[in-house]
């Protein structure tokens, strides 16, 4: 028998940090996050598509992803897994890493989407706990303290993000201009300096998401934006873009394992 989905954000004292623990048999299709993402599977096990090929992971095991990177989720056999993320905003994380690189340094990245060994597993234990704990007057320091000692083990500096071609390029810019706006594949293609089909294949070869698909991405990062800054679920549908509140509802849930109404219930 399949087990029932249920998903938990932990609320946490600082909006640049969301705390989620799941216990799920749901299939992520491929999307991505605006934030880094660092996780910790306790029971059971996934296959996932990553920026870095196909991936398994089980319990004791570490999880990660990168802002941006193309990734999917499904559990290896009916019982599902169960699996606790800490996910971070990039300035956050910029912020904790600051000392430690280099002035040219512009991003970072983990360097593995799976990590073994007894060291992370333990590390990311104690993190997770220190921040899902009521804040007192240490625990900001605990916390700091955590990632500080694990993210520069695990994460790789760089002085450039990852290119991606210029035609593609002025094309996924089009859409994170305006995430909101009503876009044809054709005037996509003309931005590029593209026919239609050379777009369509070129944008789906560097970022690993077809234009429309990449599109809803946004859409559901602006709309996840706007109910944590305090907007209703309808204005956030329709500043976002969406037809209405129910599909804003399933775009979310297939790429958060969560309702906006519940996400919104939590970060307020």
């Amino acid at each position: 028998m399949k087990r029932k989905s249920e998903f938990k954000m932990h609320p946490a004292a600082d909006r640049r940090i969301h705390l989620v623990e799941a216990r799920s048999n749901h299939v992520f299709p491929r999307h991505s996050h605006e934030q880094y993402g660092v996780g910790l599977i306790y029971q059971g096990a996934q296959r996932s598509f990553s920026g870095r090929g196909m991936v398994e992971a089980g319990a004791g095991q570490i999880i990660t992803v990168n802002p941006g990177e193309v990734h999917d989720g499904a559990p290896i056999d009916d019982r599902g897994r169960c699996w606790r993320m800490i996910y971070l905003d990039p300035s956050f994380v910029m912020e904790i890493l600051a000392g430690q690189i280099d002035d040219e340094v512009r991003s970072a990245e983990f360097i593995r989407p799976v990590f073994d060994g007894d060291r992370y597993p333990a590390l990311f234990h104690r993190l997770f706990l220190a921040m899902a704990t009521p804040t007192t007057s240490a625990m900001p320091l605990l916390r700091d303290e955590l990632l500080a000692e694990l993210l520069p083990a695990a994460m790789e500096r760089r002085t450039a993000a990852r290119a991606v071609p210029p035609p593609v390029s002025m094309a996924q810019a089009m859409i994170d201009d305006d995430p909101a706006a009503s876009f044809t594949l054709a005037e996509l293609a003309s931005v590029a300096g593209l026919s239609r089909f050379q777009l369509l294949r070129g944008f789906a070869a560097a970022l690993g998401l077809t234009p429309h698909a990449y599109l809803m991405q946004r859409r559901a990062d602006l709309a996840r934006r706007l109910i944590l800054g305090g907007n209703s679920l309808a204005d956030a549908a329709a500043a976002s873009g969406f037809a209405d509140q129910s599909h804003m509802t399933r775009v979310f849930i297939r790429k958060y394992g969560i309702s906006p109404g519940d996400y919104a219930r939590i970060r307020g």
